[in-house]
């Protein structure tokens, strides 16, 4: 009897896997938007949802005063909206850039107080949120593979500087929390895929960045902020284009 179960689940895992190979086959009927690689230039429209928090190290005052246990970075969800420009390099090499790209996002510290001050409405375990609004200008170098039929799929790299329209003049201070730095640069890399249809090209990637500046401005008036060196902000995107 387990023998015969046995095989039943192989059979059944044996079609399963069989019908997507199936589908697949149906892409080599049919190229769509072969004159799609050639243009000198093509757009489209970025959709994308980020997830970003902020690395940071500790100042010496953390281990100094103990108002402040304990300090974590949490990850928060993010939207990306953006154009895509590219420009065609080669038959594997493009350039791209994003000239309206705006990034919202909401990261967070966690922080455990050992004196709560429970009138202004903190809890031992207290949250403190920083909201952003963030238009980015990144420049991508693009790697693609060979088509196959109506699919490809590229590795990118490149560059990128952010300005925080959320800030003021003088820094960003968010409920008391800590003020941060309006320009901020650094480096991202990623990967995608390409699928061809008749009237469009759809594009999934993922994307990691890094943070290379050190946004934040310390003063050492803010408890939650005069515990806190440098911070730098992390993000992975997965996102959507439609060129």
């Amino acid at each position: 009897m387990q023998y015969l179960l046995r095989r039943q689940v192989i059979l059944v895992f044996i079609t399963f896997c069989a019908l997507p190979f199936g589908a697949f086959a149906q892409l080599f009927e049919n190229q769509n938007s072969l004159d799609h690689d050639q243009k000198s230039f093509h757009f489209g429209i970025n959709v994308g949802i980020n997830r970003s928090h902020y690395n940071f190290t500790q100042h010496p005052r953390f281990l100094q005063y103990d108002s402040v246990l304990v300090v974590e970075s949490i990850n928060s969800t993010g939207l990306n909206l953006a154009w895509l420009v590219n420009k065609r390099i080669s038959d594997h090499f493009d350039l791209r850039t994003y000239p309206l790209n705006l990034t919202f996002t909401e990261k967070a510290f966690l922080y455990s107080l050992k004196y709560p001050d429970r009138p202004a409405g903190e809890d031992t375990i207290s949250t403190r949120k920083i909201q952003g609004i963030t238009l980015a200008l990144p420049v991508q170098l693009k790697f693609s593979s060979d088509r196959i039929a109506n699919f490809k799929v590229y590795m990118m790299a490149g560059g990128k500087i952010e300005y925080d329209m959320a800030a003021t003049k003088g820094g960003k201070n968010s409920e008391k929390l800590m003020k941060l730095k309006k320009f901020d640069y650094g480096i991202e890399a990623g990967m995608g895929f390409h699928f061809y249809f008749p009237v469009f090209v759809l594009t999934p990637e993922i994307k990691l960045g890094w943070g290379l500046n050190n946004v934040h401005l310390r003063d050492p008036d803010l408890k939650f902020s005069n515990v806190l060196d440098k911070i730098n902000a992390r993000s992975i995107t997965f996102s959507l284009t439609v060129e």
